[in-house]
């Protein structure tokens, strides 16, 4: 999906509305999915002053642009809570047989002693911020890694997880291989879902929806960013719960989170059940051991609802 020097230049042409004349392009870490590259304008007399003179493009096939148009509007709500940074996203369509998404380039570098708090406290303010009808979902579907994600709206959390989450998830492994002893008892513990929300009520919150700790970085001054969003309002409980999954985040965080937004204790127990989504999604898209991991924690959450 590279694209020619004078491919990138009538994109940034066209997108940016100047007469654009390129002085590198780099190639730089854009996930598994995406080709991703810095793009560094020349400077030119003629250009306004105000204009970036560095972009971060991701490229992928003709056929993603859904997928770019959906983390366009995943950044642009995180934005729009004014609680976290995230990259700007510029602007996103099709160019010389790609898809793209134009955003700003971060430059990143190693936390200061204080952004895992930072981070901490700016993950709360995020999540409280709610869909004012009290709904579960988005205005749009999404991904999560590549995988489709359906986000219809629901007034109720509960039927939310299990119709757009868990059930979608437990059909794609038993097509991947997932044992029908398994499959079954996930189509069990849908049905058992009530038990593990006894006495909580969740809010629709804001979510990231794909945080791990390779979708947060720090700026130069040390300012927490998230990226690579899968946005969508549910129980803030589920960010929380990926957080833990695969590491990234350290105790400064979580104090912080607590701190600002306290934590109902049946987190603990319900903490699997979020995290079942994406060791089922990794089995569906990466197979291995996923498929033995996600039968353990159905076994250990009915275990719970007994």
């Amino acid at each position: 999906m590279m694209m020619q020097t004078q491919q990138f230049e009538a994109l940034l042409s066209e997108q940016l509305a100047q007469d654009i004349q390129l002085q590198e392009i780099r190639a730089v870490h854009g996930g598994d999915i995406n080709d991703a590259y810095k793009l560094t304008i020349k400077p030119l007399d003629s250009a306004p002053r105000d204009l970036s003179l560095e972009w971060f493009i991701k490229l992928n096939d003709h056929s993603k642009l859904e997928m770019f148009a959906a983390e366009y509007d995943g950044l642009k709500e995180i934005q729009g809570s004014q609680c976290i940074r995230c990259p700007g996203s510029h602007s996103y369509g099709q160019f010389a047989g790609s898809s793209f998404l134009l955003m700003e380039y971060i430059a990143f570098t190693q936390p200061k002693s204080d952004s895992q708090r930072q981070a901490g406290l700016q993950l709360a303010a995020m999540h409280r911020t709610v869909e004012k009808a009290g709904r579960f979902g988005w205005h749009r579907d999404n991904t999560i890694g590549t995988t489709p994600q359906s986000n219809a709206y629901h007034y109720d959390w509960i039927s939310f997880w299990r119709e757009e989450r868990l059930r979608p998830q437990l059909e794609l492994a038993r097509c991947k291989g997932f044992s029908d002893r398994d499959y079954k008892a996930g189509l069990h513990l849908c049905d058992q879902l009530p038990e593990l929300f006894d006495g909580y009520e969740p809010q629709p919150s804001l979510l990231h929806g794909d945080i791990w700790g390779g979708n947060i970085a720090y700026d130069t001054e040390g300012t927490p960013v998230i990226f690579d969003p899968a946005c969508y309002y549910g129980d803030r409980e589920s960010d929380l719960a990926l957080t833990e999954l695969f590491g990234g985040f350290g105790e400064d965080f979580y104090k912080a989170y607590e701190a600002a937004f306290s934590i109902d204790q049946g987190y603990r127990q319900r903490k699997k059940l979020y995290q079942l989504y994406h060791i089922l999604n990794h089995y569906h898209l990466f197979g291995g051991g996923y498929g033995q991991q996600a039968g353990e924690v159905i076994r250990e959450l009915l275990r719970h609802c007994r």
